[in-house]
């Protein structure tokens, strides 16, 4: 299987940034020219449930719509899911991401560093890396930042 990572430095601290991720209202909200939408479409966040995202019209070219099965969560850290319907289902499979929220060292109570990591096979030879999907990823991570300051 191959991987893929990325990460951005956010002026959050990663139990802030944790529960925006996970909370559907909130992510709903940071910038839906992205991500219009998240929903639990079965269960609670917890491993099992189902999520899905609708993609806004900034990234909805490359992909608009991605359900996910949450298959580990470590509480106020990191959530890995599978897709498992969606446009990018039809790219990869297996492709699995795992977001992580993680504490800069010396400034936890303002800093964290959001980690993007992708496990995935290309279903076809042609298919390239995600890395559209590594750059939206990060890209959307970053207004975390702006979204904070607004409230």
């Amino acid at each position: 299987m191959r991987s893929m990572k990325g990460e951005v430095v956010l002026n959050v601290p990663a139990e802030k940034a944790w529960e925006m991720y996970r909370d559907n209202e909130i992510i709903s909200k940071i910038n839906p020219e992205m991500l219009a939408q998240a929903e639990y479409i079965k269960g609670d966040g917890s491993p099992g449930s189902l999520r899905r995202f609708k993609l806004g019209p900034g990234v909805s070219k490359y992909v608009k719509e991605s359900t996910q099965k949450i298959e580990k969560v470590e509480k106020g850290k990191s959530v890995t899911y599978s897709v498992i319907g969606g446009d990018l289902n039809r790219m990869y499979e297996p492709y699995k991401v795992t977001f992580s929220f993680i504490p800069v060292q010396g400034k936890e109570k303002e800093m964290c560093v959001a980690e993007w990591r992708a496990e995935f096979e290309a279903l076809t030879p042609a298919t390239p890396p995600p890395e559209q999907a590594r750059d939206a990823a990060l890209g959307f991570l970053k207004w975390f930042d702006k979204f904070e300051l607004s409230f």
